[in-house]
């Protein structure tokens, strides 16, 4: 198909974009006109395929907590990870210490670590001052 629209840019715009397009190959060019490559899009999407996230993933971005999963069951999957990155072992934390942790994974600390509580991952002591894991 030789493309017909014209493209309503100043010349040395229009060759600019011309020139990337062909460099991408998406279009071939044939001294003054200029043709779409069938299927290259459909051929470039292929070759680079968007990888589908899956578990945790899909709710952690470069570490840190995005968003928290309506479904119990990917909520506790969150959150066990969270604890798995925050007490990686048997080790009791002040609140301070363990909010300092916290951090790494959201902006909103007392929220997370108020969900690991509630949800029995975490143990917090009567007066709230010590945190652990949960066997």
């Amino acid at each position: 198909m030789i493309l017909g629209a014209p493209i309503d840019l100043p010349p040395k715009k229009r060759d600019k974009a011309l020139a990337a397009l062909v460099a991408a190959g998406l279009i071939e060019r044939d001294g003054d006109t200029y043709t779409e490559i069938a299927d290259a899009f459909a051929d470039l999407l292929a070759a680079s395929p968007v990888a589908t996230r899956a578990g945790v993933d899909r709710f952690v971005r470069d570490g840190r907590i995005t968003q928290y999963p309506v479904r119990a069951d990917d909520r506790l999957e969150v959150l066990s990870w969270a604890r798995d990155q925050a007490l990686p072992d048997a080790e009791e934390l002040s609140e301070r210490a363990l909010g300092e942790r916290l951090s790494e994974l959201t902006s909103d600390i007392a929220a997370l670590r108020r969900y690991l509580v509630d949800s029995g991952l975490v143990i917090r002591d009567a007066d709230g001052r010590r945190y652990w894991r949960a066997s």
